[in-house]
């Protein structure tokens, strides 16, 4: 376990924690990514947009049944909606991967794409792994470049880290645990977006709703990847000439 880690959890707390870790891992169903192609077009009556989200299990869709019922349909579905205009979108994402990972594997795939905004969706694995804040920050920094260098200078929608603590997969006081390291590089994505030109960061809250996460008590559920996609969406309107209904970004 690195020094981190060991910091963060108190050395009583320490065998606990470790053993909750290797019962929910086991305990835990493993769910496949989403069927079906990971690209559409949803129509509107304006011109059309490109739309791309880059990052983690739930970009891959895990936790619905098709990609038509996850992140980036629904995001691009709700878009469609706010802006009315065409959203061609695209989702590229892997289980298990971290934003240092995503850098090197995942977003030499952008090489070639037209891109209108490229939406980050990652941090439970980096929270899991016990990336330390300089290290994330570092990590979404260069991402965040890398992509730009594929894609242009488009503008970047960079998702809040997922609170671990509302997971119902996860025990006290490993949820405590991870929830601490989940608000620490949450806080420092949200700083990262503010300083930074045309980046804006959106949070979610799942809110403890076990009807938000699918059967693993992980993922988000179908209805969770549409009220995820709700906020995103709602962070990407602005940029395209509409403010999206009841929502507004956050810019840090």
């Amino acid at each position: 376990m690195h020094t981190y880690t060991a910091n963060l959890i108190s050395l009583p707390l320490l065998p606990v924690v470790l053993a909750q870790g290797i019962w929910v891992r086991r305990r835990t169903p493993r769910l496949p990514n989403a069927e079906g192609q990971a690209w559409g077009s949803i129509a509107g009556t304006g011109p059309g947009i490109n739309l791309v989200l880059l990052g983690e299990s739930t970009v891959a869709g895990v936790g619905a049944s098709t990609h038509q019922g996850a992140l980036a349909c629904k995001t691009a579905t709700i878009l469609s909606r706010l802006i009315d205009r065409t959203v061609c979108w695209r989702a590229i994402g892997r289980s298990g991967i971290t934003a240092r990972e995503t850098l090197t594997e995942l977003a030499p795939r952008l090489e070639g794409t037209r891109a209108d905004v490229v939406v980050i969706v990652l941090g439970v694995n980096d929270v899991l792994r016990f990336t330390s804040s300089r290290r994330w920050a570092n990590d979404i920094r260069l991402l965040i470049s890398g992509v730009r260098g594929h894609c242009g200078n488009i503008p970047v929608v960079l998702a809040g880290v997922p609170q671990l603590n509302h997971f119902p997969a996860l025990p006290s006081p490993l949820s405590f645990v991870l929830g601490s390291q989940s608000s620490r590089l949450d806080a420092v994505s949200r700083g990262l977006a503010a300083s930074m030109d045309s980046v804006l960061y959106t949070g979610v809250d799942l809110k403890n709703r076990r009807d938000l996460f699918s059967v693993d008590g992980f993922h988000p559920s179908e209805a969770g990847y549409e009220f995820w996609g709700e906020r995103l969406a709602a962070a990407a309107a602005p940029l395209f000439g509409k403010i999206g209904r009841g929502s507004k970004p956050e810019r840090g």
